[in-house]
């Protein structure tokens, strides 16, 4: 079993940056490809961006290509995703899935661990 828990959410005007934090526990020893996905209200969850495991491959959707840039740091069991530039359809639940595969997913019901979201709200 993976915990995944979510932080640096929050409220922030168009244009400026978050960045957001996902931090694993468990069986973290194994390699996992990690994805970050967002719910906006009434929408379906979409794919954001994903990371292998060494962090040489990455994903991203093309509505976030160029503005955010996902990381992860092994050592700490963390993922990261930086977002600039942000626009107010950023808005939505963001979380972050795990799947203990070396096959950078795209799709979330490939992700078999998730955590309970972390909510960003881009004002205009």
């Amino acid at each position: 079993q993976v915990q995944l828990v979510e932080s640096g959410g929050g409220l922030v005007q168009a244009g400026g940056s978050l960045r957001l934090s996902c931090a694993a526990s468990g069986r973290t020893f194994r390699p996992y490809t990690m994805g970050w996905f967002r719910q906006a209200p009434g929408k379906e969850r979409e794919f954001v961006g994903a990371i292998g495991w060494s962090g040489s491959v990455t994903y991203y959707a093309d509505s976030v290509k160029g503005r955010f840039t996902i990381s992860r740091d092994n050592a700490k069991s963390t993922v990261y995703l930086q977002m600039n530039s942000l626009k107010p359809e950023d808005t939505a639940v963001y979380y972050c899935a795990a799947d203990p595969s070396v096959v950078v997913f795209r799709v979330a019901y490939e992700y078999d661990y998730w955590g309970q979201g972390t909510q960003v709200t881009v004002s205009s």
